[in-house]
C-alpha cells in the first residue's frame, strides 16, 4: 500500500483509503472543496487513481471513479459558495480570527478583480486555498451563474486530472516504486503558487507603505 508520512496517520491517504475506500474520498473531496481545510487532497487523488490501476482497494472503473470525484468537487465548492454569500460578512467581520479577517476578503477581491473568474480555476490546484475561494466568491460580488461555470471547469480539470495521472503514472514501475516521494512532490509543487502570492502580496505591501515624511518644524525646534 502506498503511505505518505507528511502529518497524522489519520490524514495520509493510505490510512483514508484503506478504512472508508472510495465514500472516504469522495467525502474528502467534497469537504476540502468549501468547507475545512487541511485534507490531503492532491495526494489521495492521485493515491485514488493508483489503486483503480492496481484494481486492489478500488474496484470501480476509471470513468465512474473520476464522474463521482468531479461530483463531489463541484458539490463542495457549491457549498462553499453558499457560506460564503449567507454567512460571509459575518465570517469575515470577526476581529479576534485569524483565517475570516475583513483584510482576507479584501485581498481576495483584489485577487479575483486581477484573475477574473479563472481564479476559480487555478485556486483548486491550491491546497487551502481551494477551500477558502468559494467561501470567498460567495461573500464576494461574484455572480452565482458565473462561479457555476468555473466551479465546473475547475472541478473536472483537478478531479479528473490528477486521478487520470496517478492511473496512467501508476503503471510505469518507476513511479510505483518510489510513490512516496512522487506523492510528497505532488505535495510541494502545489503549494509552490500559494507561496509565490504570499511573497508578492508582502511585497506589494511593502511598497504600497508611505515613505517616512520629515517634519517641518520651527525654529525653535532646530535649536
Amino acid at each position: 500500500m502506498y503511505t505518505l508520512a507528511l502529518g497524522p496517520e489519520w490524514l495520509s491517504s493510505d490510512y483514508l483509503i484503506a478504512q472508508f475506500g472510495l465514500i472516504g474520498i469522495l467525502v474528502i473531496v467534497f469537504a476540502e472543496s468549501g468547507l475545512f481545510a487541511f485534507l490531503p487532497g492532491d495526494s489521495l487523488l492521485f493515491t485514488a487513481g493508483l489503486l483503480v490501476a492496481d484494481g486492489t482497494r478500488i474496484t470501480q472503473p476509471l470513468w465512474l471513479v473520476c464522474t463521482l470525484i468531479v461530483t463531489a468537487a463541484i458539490l463542495g465548492d457549491q457549498a462553499g459558495y453558499l457560506i460564503g454569500k449567507f454567512a460571509g460578512p459575518k465570517l469575515f467581520n470577526r476581529p479576534g480570527s485569524r483565517l475570516f479577517k475583513r483584510e482576507n476578503l479584501d485581498s481576495a477581491h483584489e485577487f479575483m478583480d486581477q484573475h477574473g473568474p479563472k481564479a476559480i480555476v487555478l485556486a483548486r490546484f491550491v491546497p487551502i486555498i481551494r477551500t477558502f475561494a468559494p467561501m470567498i466568491a460567495g461573500a464576494g460580488s461574484m455572480t452565482y451563474r458565473t462561479f457555476l461555470t468555473y466551479n465546473v471547469i475547475g472541478g473536472t480539470a483537478w478531479g479528473t486530472g490528477l486521478t487520470v495521472a496517478g492511473y496512467w503514472l501508476g503503471q510505469i514501475g518507476f513511479i510505483k516504486n518510489h510513490i512516496e516521494a512522487i506523492l510528497l512532490g505532488i505535495v510541494l509543487i502545489s503549494v509552490v503558487p500559494a507561496a509565490i502570492e504570499v511573497l508578492r502580496t508582502r511585497r506589494k505591501s511593502k511598497a504600497q507603505q508611505p515613505k517616512g515624511i520629515a517634519v517641518r518644524r520651527g525654529r525653535h525646534a532646530r535649536r
